[in-house]
């Protein structure tokens, strides 16, 4: 596939960054007006632009797993509008099912573009909103047996009609939702960053002239098929299989097990998630568009990060996903708490990507975000729901340690800022930090476990936890050890109850619940790692003396503290 002779590389260039610019402006947009804490403070959003199509020419530096699902959102609202689609309008969905959504709390709202009476692109928001009903306060149930129980399904609708606000939609979405005013005030940030999008994509329709935008936006997308092409190709061919659970001590099926054989022939790769567990009756069922967003996102973390975000750079890449089974659910499957799925399936496929390029692979993290969530009504009878994710542990890599407060990257989610949560809600963070000695040890050593420890200062409240890594920790890479597991402790009037990594329970006022992040894994034989690397742990506290001679082989003494070089070589020498 070759370049069109039409096109001007200069203009190119220009048009494509211009679109990146425009998603970017988008997603400022919406962090800057959104009122909920976990759009605002946490980022759980993205911003996309489409083609009149559906086809995605240009997404925000926002979340990865969100990229897969556009297409699908956009797909639903031209299958059923066909004909109807108008200037001015606004359309809403969530629902899985339905209309290539996600889960319930991520909300998409879209804006059709018009130039001169003629459809040329989609601007469009996915933001998760802090609740829309269903069975926990905010809606991220683990332990719900159907999607009926997770809140409001919201098929593809106009909340907008030529301009004029379909109230109905409006109504029934802050009657069905805990919290009204956050819900309400996130999506007007969606509207106005979509009329943002618009604008913009306006003013470079006006200056190159609609006709060629759309020519330089098909070149586009053939522009990052080419070059992801290029990249697959440069891989070694075979096949490369690998298998990750889901804890999953909330049923009596779990574990449940993902599996990926990655195939890579020529130019192409086929993803193949047979053996995968079937769907659970629990809320933890990844809709398709999202486990293929996460396959996705795997293949794109081995590749040139300058490919653009477009849908062609999909186009080589084959996923066969059985139907009913958790990474292809059918109705009427929970899915509220997908993320987990979602993140364990790149684990998955990035684990058997490491046994074809060693070199750009990291050893296994924490496993996403933890999401801890309390909900119930303050004194004064009013509603809240706190929901804080949590996560930045990342694995060891093939040429440095695991970061410390990086996010699983499926997602770009920052953690919510201690001041603003406890200013927002009836909670106190009581501890935030890193637990030393904990990270996998290896050549290159994983991140630190991170704590952090909520106190609730309401009344008797629900307790959400969506966690993992416990039963089956990060995996290391190439002789690295595997991380710390992950712990839950609920402590009410000094007595602790340990709880499964994904529970649904009361938190009494007073009450604390602490969670231990799972640590990130090692990279490399421990025995490999430069024992001036290990010094420097140990002065900085995230080695203690103990592992550095008993795990890395290293004798550190004196005061001050100092490698003994000669005791060093030895003890290694007896240890390998």
């Amino acid at each position: 596939m070759t370049q069109r002779s039409d096109i001007d590389p200069v203009t190119f260039e220009v048009i494509q960054n211009g679109l990146d610019a425009l998603v970017d402006e988008m997603a400022l947009t919406v962090m800057r007006t959104a009122y909920s804490g976990i759009v605002k403070d946490a980022l759980d959003y993205s911003t996309a632009l489409c083609d009149r199509e559906g086809r995605v020419i240009a997404q925000g530096l926002t979340i990865v797993m969100h990229l897969g699902s556009f297409p699908s959102a956009v797909a639903s609202i031209l299958r059923k509008f066909s004909g109807r689609i108008y200037p001015e309008d606004l359309y809403i969905l969530n629902d899985p099912y339905t209309s290539g959504g996600i889960h319930l709390p991520d909300v998409y709202i879209i804006k059709p573009i018009f130039h001169s009476g003629e459809l040329e692109a989609f601007a469009g928001v996915v933001a998760h909103q802090t609740d829309m009903g269903g069975l926990v306060p905010g809606s991220n149930s683990t332990n719900s047996i159907d999607i009926y129980q997770e809140g409001l399904r919201i098929p593809t609708l106009k909340m907008q009609e030529r301009g004029v606000p379909v109230e109905a939609v409006y109504d029934f979405i802050q009657t069905n939702v805990r919290l009204p005013e956050k819900v309400m005030g996130d999506m007007r940030a969606q509207i106005a960053a979509d009329v943002t999008g618009e604008n913009a994509y306006l003013e470079m329709a006006d200056r190159y002239g609609p006709s060629t935008l759309r020519r330089y936006s098909n070149e586009l997308l053939d522009y990052s098929e080419r070059l992801a092409r290029i990249e697959i190709e440069k891989l070694p061919d075979g096949r490369f299989e690998y298998e990750c659970f889901i804890d999953a001590d909330n049923i009596e099926g779990g574990p449940v097990r993902i599996c990926a054989a990655v195939i890579i022939e020529g130019d192409e790769i086929t993803v193949d998630l047979t053996g995968s567990s079937k769907q659970v009756p629990a809320g933890i069922n990844s809709p398709l568009p999202f486990s293929s967003a996460a396959v996705w996102g795997a293949i794109r973390l081995i590749m040139d990060p300058g490919i653009p975000n477009a849908t062609g750079y999909q186009r080589p890449i084959k996923i066969i996903a059985p139907e009913a089974t958790v990474v292809n659910p059918v109705h009427p499957a929970p899915c509220a708490a997908r993320g987990i799925t979602g993140f364990r399936t790149m684990d998955t496929v990035l684990g058997a990507l490491a046994q074809a390029v060693p070199d750009r692979v990291p050893a296994d993290g924490e496993g996403g975000n933890t999401i801890i969530s309390i909900g119930g009504y303050r004194e004064d009878h009013t509603p809240f729901a706190f929901v804080d994710l949590f996560a930045g542990a990342r694995g060891g890599r093939p040429h440095g340690d695991g970061p410390d407060g990086v996010p699983h990257p499926a997602s770009n989610i920052a953690c919510t800022p201690v001041e603003i949560a406890e200013a927002e809600h009836p909670v106190r963070i009581e501890r935030y930090g890193l637990l030393d000695d904990t990270g996998g040890a290896g050549e290159h050593r994983g991140s630190l476990a991170h704590i952090r420890q909520i106190k609730n200062l309401s009344n008797a409240a629900r307790l959400q936890l969506r966690s993992d890594k416990r039963a089956h920790p990060p995996f290391g890479l190439f002789g690295g050890s595997t991380g710390r597991p992950s712990m839950n402790t609920l402590v009410v009037e000094g007595e602790e109850t340990v709880l499964p990594t994904m529970a649904e329970v009361e938190i009494a006022a007073g009450g604390v619940i602490r969670h231990e992040m799972a640590s990130g894994a090692g990279w490399g034989n421990p025995l490999n790692r430069d024992p001036s690397e290990v010094l420097e742990d140990v002065l900085d506290d995230k080695v203690s003396l103990d592992s550095a001679r008993t795990v890395y082989g290293v004798k550190i003494a004196g005061s001050p503290l100092a490698i003994d070089n000669e005791a060093t070589a030895a003890l290694r020498k007896t240890m390998s």
